[in-house]
């Protein structure tokens, strides 16, 4: 089947809950859609949440190389040779890994829906379904239980906290999670960078009687060799985010001592499915677990991202509820959510409708 079509543009999607992170409140996203269209007018949609302080890129400068190079990388080429045209297109938005996200995903779409399989079904599936966290911003501690009660209501069962911006509140956040709703929530916590070594260590000796899962990107990117110093039993605690964006990034975290027991993937910081399953190949034969993350997101890239976890051996958690607070999006349906658990739908492709 030849690609006879591919349409780009940008939507403005607010958020029904602004939250509060260490270093920026949010409360809308813009987000770029691709559409890659076939001789016989399947579509495969793809999705990009470009941000300077995440994936490195300007958004328009994004939007602009989309649609100045992307339709002559597809149009008229044959989706049979899916791994050439995504060799192309990777040297073509190279720089830019939001938009080759959402070129690599409706390439990913459009191939899988000719085969008439699922996505996940063509890379693999190994998990039937998993738990999302969803995430609490920073608020005070009386807000934080509010918010823990809400998710509560809606059947989710992992909460992942955000932190960083003082050790002792974070503390008193975790605690009294756990005095109010005792283990009725799995807790894992992101720092965005906000720590030093002594308030990593400060705040896991504070929380280590609150069965913690783990601590997301405690050190600000780069700092991995500090954390190397660290006990074994730290480092297996943390979970790389902001220090891996790409497989090449994948490379020093792998050197001994390994800072960080887990990885975070993110489509939109390492380019797409095929790069993400690149590092969790070099993740799984290291044994590190993966943990798959999004920004806040269309359910086009957060349903991509599921495929792609369900897919790999070494995944153990997912963070993937970048579209629940999305006042509108552009597509229906992608995953299944039941009490918490996000499943694939069986449809081919990704499974998504457009509006």
């Amino acid at each position: 089947m030849k690609i006879t079509a591919v349409k780009i543009w940008k939507e403005n999607l607010e958020l029904t809950r602004p939250y509060t992170i260490a270093y920026r409140t949010i409360d809308k996203v813009e987000n770029i859609f691709v559409t890659i269209e076939g001789t016989n007018g399947m579509q495969g949609i793809g999705a990009a949440s470009p941000a300077v302080y995440v994936t490195g890129e300007v958004f328009e400068d994004s939007l602009q190389l989309l649609q100045t190079e992307l339709p002559a990388c597809c149009e008229g080429k044959d989706i049979r040779h899916l791994s050439a045209i995504l060799r192309t297109v990777q040297a073509k938005l190279a720089g830019h890994p939001a938009a080759l996200a959402a070129a690599d995903i409706a390439l990913y779409d459009l191939f899988t829906q000719y085969l008439k399989v699922p996505l996940v079904k063509y890379l693999g599936q190994c998990h039937k379904g998993l738990p999302t966290s969803v995430t609490i911003g920073i608020m005070s501690v009386e807000e934080s239980l509010e918010a823990a009660k809400e998710w509560l209501d809606q059947g989710f069962k992992i909460l992942k906290v955000k932190t960083g911006n003082d050790v002792e509140r974070d503390i008193e956040v975790v605690r009294k999670l756990r005095e109010r709703f005792g283990q009725d929530f799995g807790i894992r916590v992101d720092a965005n960078q906000g720590y030093d070594l002594a308030g990593l260590t400060q705040f896991l000796n504070g929380v280590s009687a609150y069965n913690l899962e783990f601590v997301e990107q405690p050190l600000p990117r780069g700092k991995f060799d500090i954390l190397q110093t660290a006990d074994e039993d730290i480092r297996q605690q943390c979970a790389a985010d902001e220090d891996l964006h790409d497989p090449k990034d994948a490379i020093p975290l792998l050197a001994s001592p390994m800072p960080y027991g887990i990885f975070n993937i993110k489509l939109m910081k390492c380019g797409g499915i095929q790069p993400a399953l690149s590092i969790a190949d070099m993740a799984n034969h290291s044994g590190r677990h993966l943990m798959w993350g999004c920004n806040d997101e269309s359910i086009v890239s957060i349903t991509a991202a599921l495929h792609a976890a369900l897919a790999c051996p070494a995944t153990r958690y997912i963070d993937l509820d970048g579209s629940l607070d999305l006042a509108r999006d552009v597509v229906a349906e992608g995953f299944v959510l039941e009490n918490g658990i996000m499943y694939p739908n069986d449809k081919p492709g990704l499974g998504v409708t457009q509006l």
